[in-house]
C-alpha cells in the first residue's frame, strides 16, 4: 500500500465501488439463502444458495471499509465534527428507511415478521434491544456495531489520543480481541470491545494508516496480525448458522473466503487511484447505505407477493430493482439534500455543549460515508 500524502485530499471511488458490491452480497445472501432457509420466504432458489452463502461475509468486509473510512474521517477533525458528521450520515437514511420498513411490516400484516407502535419508537433510538424490542430489521444488528465503534473513535479522539497513539491503541484492541476470542469467551467483554468484529476494522485503520503515512513494519505486522486473528472470529458466526439453519461454510471455505475478502480490500486500496472519481461512482457508493437498510424485511414480504404471479425468479429480479430504485431515490432526495444542513445546525450546538480543544490540521473530507 503506497503512501498517497496528506489524507482527505481526494476521494478513494474504489472504495464507493466496494461498499456496494458488499452490500450487494448481503443482499442475494438473503434472497437466495436465509430467507428461505430461516422460514421468512415461501420460496426458495436451491441453485444459488450454495454460492448465496457466501455473501453474510459482506459484513466482515463492511467492517474492513467503516476502519478505513473512520480513520480517515478522523483526520484532521475535532471529535464534535466527526460526531456531527456520524450523526449526519446516519440517521437521516435510517429514520426514512427503517419507517418504510414499519410501514411495509404493518400492512403485510406477517406473522413471521410482527411489529408495533412501541417496537417503532424504540427503534428510533437505533438501538431497539437496549428497550427490550425488537430491531424493525434484522441487518440493525450490524449498524449497532458500527455505532459503538464510532462511539469508541469519538471518545479517542476526545482525549486527542486516537491519531496520536493509534498503532498502539489498534495492537491494545487486537490483544484484547485475541485473549477474548482464543481464551475467555466472555460475552460482556466480546460486546463492550466488539471483540469478534475487531479484526475488520483493526485491519481497516491499519489500511488508512498505511495508505497515509506510508508502510511501517509496525502497521504492516499489526496487519497481518489483525488477518489471522480474523480467521478465528469468523467461526462464531458459522457456528450460530450451523445451529439455527444447520449448515454453514467449513473451515476450510471459511479461510478461501477470508482471504479473498481482505484481498479484494488490499486492491481496492492499493489501486484505489486507477478508478477515477465520477458522479455515477459517487451515485452508486451513495445506494449502499439505504440498499442495506431497505432490502431484507421489505424484500422477504415483496418477494411473497409477487412470486404466486409472475414466478420466484422474475420476482427475484423485480424486488431486486425496485429496492435498488427505492435506494436511489432515498440517497438522491433525503439523504443528500439533507446532510449538509444537518452538519451546519448542529456544530455549532454542539461546540457550545463541548467546546472543543485545538484542531490538529486541515479540515478537507471528501471520504466519509
Amino acid at each position: 500500500m503506497a503512501s498517497i500524502g496528506k489524507v482527505g485530499t481526494s476521494r478513494m471511488t474504489s472504495l464507493d465501488l466496494l461498499r456496494l458490491m458488499a452490500a450487494l452480497a448481503v443482499m442475494l445472501y438473503h434472497y437466495l439463502f436465509r430467507g428461505a432457509i430461516a422460514g421468512n420466504l415461501d420460496v426458495s432458489y436451491p441453485y444459488a444458495a450454495p454460492y448465496a452463502i457466501y455473501g453474510n461475509l459482506g459484513v466482515n468486509l463492511f467492517f474492513l471499509i467503516s476502519g478505513f473510512v473512520i480513520a480517515w474521517s478522523a483526520e484532521g477533525r475535532t471529535w464534535q465534527e466527526f460526531a456531527v458528521a456520524r450523526f449526519a450520515r446516519l440517521y437521516p437514511g435510517f429514520l426514512v428507511c427503517m419507517t418504510a420498513t414499519f410501514l411495509f411490516l404493518v400492512v403485510a400484516k406477517d406473522q413471521r415478521l410482527p411489529t408495533d407502535a412501541a417496537t417503532y419508537i424504540a427503534n428510533l433510538t437505533m438501538f431497539a434491544r437496549i428497550f427490550g424490542r425488537q430491531s424493525m430489521d434484522g441487518v440493525y444488528w450490524s449498524i449497532m456495531v458500527e455505532i459503538l465503534f464510532y462511539g469508541w473513535v469519538a471518545m479517542l479522539m476526545l482525549a486527542g489520543a486516537f491519531q496520536r497513539w493509534k498503532l498502539l491503541i489498534v495492537a491494545m484492541w487486537l490483544a484484547v480481541a485475541a485473549g477474548n476470542e482464543l481464551v475467555f469467551a466472555n460475552p460482556a467483554i466480546r460486546l463492550l470491545f466488539i471483540t469478534d468484529y475487531a479484526p475488520f476494522f483493526a485491519g481497516g485503520i491499519l489500511a488508512e494508516d498505511l495508505v497515509a503515512r506510508g508502510r511501517s513494519p509496525a502497521a504492516l505486522l499489526l496487519f497481518a496480525a489483525a488477518l489471522l486473528l480474523s480467521y478465528k472470529t469468523m467461526v462464531l458466526p458459522q457456528a450460530w448458522m450451523q445451529e439455527h439453519y444447520g449448515v454453514s461454510l467449513s473451515p476450510a471455505d471459511l479461510v478461501v473466503a477470508n482471504t479473498v475478502v481482505f484481498g479484494i480490500f488490499v486492491c481496492a486500496v492499493s489501486f484505489g487511484r486507477i478508478i477515477r472519481p465520477s458522479k455515477l461512482i459517487v451515485m452508486l457508493g451513495g445506494l449502499t447505505y439505504p440498499l442495506y437498510l431497505l432490502h431484507q424485511y421489505i424484500g422477504y414480504i415483496s418477494l411473497n407477493a409477487l412470486a404466486p404471479y409472475v414466478g420466484k425468479n422474475v420476482a427475484f429480479l423485480v424486488v431486486s430493482g425496485g429496492v435498488l430504485l427505492a435506494s436511489f431515490l432515498v440517497c438522491r432526495f433525503i439523504e443528500t439534500p439533507v446532510r449538509r444542513p444537518i452538519v451546519r445546525a448542529l456544530t455549532p450546538w454542539v461546540y457550545r455543549l463541548a467546546p472543543a480543544a485545538q484542531q490538529v490540521g486541515p479540515t478537507s473530507h471528501t471520504l466519509t460515508s
